[in-house]
């Protein structure tokens, strides 16, 4: 059924966002760049990126408690407005009528097209980056897990 699929293309945007995020933010730290913007990296060898989040927290303990905060303050407005109210006839995760998977109401610089045939290119865009970035984040895991070496 339609809603079905629609719940799919919601969690599938989601996680290719993430996704996005995860492999920039994994080889931005990893050599040849190796910059960290929360902590001194050149003085250190931290190792593989999947290690990162253990230096900040002994570094910033509470910094992991402020991302947790920040990422469920994100996913609650998130559900706020793409998830229907649960009252009378309800299914588990079921999108509002009028939300369009992915579509949170978040565009600070005015990116998002007006016209809906662009719009859907852009988001035909987003999603083949995503699951593209998707393969690359496990790989790199995979990897790293692996022979616990930088990529």
């Amino acid at each position: 059924p339609l809603a079905t699929m629609l719940q799919w293309r919601e969690a599938e945007t989601q996680h290719g966002r993430v996704a996005m995020l995860a492999v920039l933010g994994m080889l931005v730290v990893e050599e040849p760049i190796e910059y960290h913007p929360l902590f001194e990296a050149y003085n250190k060898d931290i190792g593989p990126a999947i290690r990162q989040l253990d230096e900040v927290d002994a570094q910033t303990p509470f910094f992991l408690v402020g991302l947790t905060l920040l990422i469920g303050s994100l996913e609650y407005n998130r559900a706020l407005v793409a998830f229907a109210k649960p009252e009378g006839s309800f299914s588990f995760q079921q999108l509002s009528e009028d939300h369009y998977p992915g579509d949170v109401g978040f565009d600070p610089l005015g990116l998002k097209p007006d016209d809906a045939e662009e719009f859907a290119t852009i988001q035909t865009k987003e999603l083949q980056n995503g699951r593209l970035a998707m393969l690359g984040a496990a790989g790199i895991i995979a990897q790293e897990l692996t022979n616990g070496e930088e990529i």
